[in-house]
């Protein structure tokens, strides 16, 4: 927790303020053999320097004492405005207070994704949901890369500041009532402590993790990653593609997002269709014409993908209905047949 606020400073200030006032509470009776009250009354009118007279002569002992004393608790004092200061005027305690009220609001969510790490896949990954329509909690370790993002989206995102592979971060991102997590940290083998981490804590939650050498795929899958990406295999694949079938590569731009014509791909079940709808061949069902998108495969509850189907196949339940076309197409598809 001290960790996640941000309180290590002030804890150490509060520590050293102890320590001092108990110090000299024992140094003066220790040394100059007063009473816990006089103890106490030199200590509090040494440490807020008021001026005020001695109770009773002070042996050569005793001043020394003092003399370090007061060096002593001028360095106290100084450390301690110094983190007060901080907490005041340079918005910290502000920050501690939104933290907490993110956290307020993360408990009331569920059924969202995780970002574990906010570099470029995970800023992109967060885009991507976000358009879509999903919940997203982020989790990140670096405190000035999650003030810039909060600055720059404008404080309307829900963000844990701490290492997503500890379990009381990813508990406080709410791991427990999350559907999926994306894990893309600069380094595999904490993407492989988050994926342990998040299958312990939530067996049933769907993780894609990210990774940079070859070797990790394995043992990501191994720790219980869905689905492993690695952004700079796909890179040069991509960049190649580029040369041998420049189009091809730009309908898929197209289909990411990437392109100035975006296209979105969407999934329905039919279990999810308006009553009327079920039981119907995609003949009868006559999606492009009603809505302009367009049927591009079916996924069998066995597994089997099945490309550009037949017209005359009838979706069953547990089959997935792939669909191409542009935002405003899979909205009135969505409109249109979604329960």
């Amino acid at each position: 927790m001290w960790h996640r606020f941000n309180l290590s400073r002030f804890f150490l200030a509060v520590v050293l303020t102890i320590v001092s006032f108990g110090s000299g509470i024992l140094g003066f009776m220790w040394i100059e053999k007063f009473t816990l009250a006089e103890a106490f009354y030199m200590t509090m009118i040494t440490i807020s320097t008021v001026g005020f007279g001695e109770l009773h002569p002070m042996s050569p002992d005793g001043r020394l004492f003092v003399s370090i004393y007061i060096f002593f608790n001028l360095l106290v004092v100084a450390y301690l405005v110094s983190v007060l200061t901080t907490y005041i005027f340079d918005g910290e305690l502000r920050n501690l207070f939104q933290m907490l009220r993110t956290d307020q609001e993360i408990r009331n969510v569920s059924n969202h994704i995780i970002v574990c790490g906010f570099g470029r896949n995970g800023s992109k990954a967060y885009h991507e949901l976000h358009d879509g329509g999903a919940q997203v909690v982020i989790v990140e370790q670096s405190e000035a890369l999650l003030k810039s993002t909060v600055d720059s989206l404008g404080g309307k995102i829900l963000a844990v500041f701490g290492d997503a592979t500890t379990d009381e971060t990813l508990l406080a991102a709410g791991i427990a009532r999350a559907r999926a997590l994306i894990t893309a940290l600069p380094k595999d083998a904490d993407n492989v402590f988050v994926t342990l981490t998040a299958r312990e804590l939530n067996p049933g939650i769907k993780i894609i993790a990210r990774a940079s050498l070859k070797t990790s795929e394995a043992k990501l899958l191994r720790a219980g990653a869905d689905s492993v990406v690695m952004p700079d295999e796909i890179g040069g694949s991509h960049m190649a593609n580029l040369v041998i079938r420049p189009e091809v590569i730009r309908f898929l731009d197209m289909i990411s997002g990437l392109g100035p014509n975006k296209l979105r791909l969407e999934e329905l079940r039919p279990d999810e269709m308006r009553p009327e709808w079920r039981g119907r061949s995609i003949r009868e069902l006559d999606i492009r014409s009603r809505t302009g998108a367009t049927v591009i495969g079916l996924k069998h509850r066995d597994g089997e993908l099945l490309v550009s189907p037949s017209a005359d196949t009838i979706p069953q339940p547990g089959d997935v209905m792939l669909f191409l076309g542009t935002d405003e197409q899979i909205a009135s598809l969505v409109r249109q047949f979604q329960a």
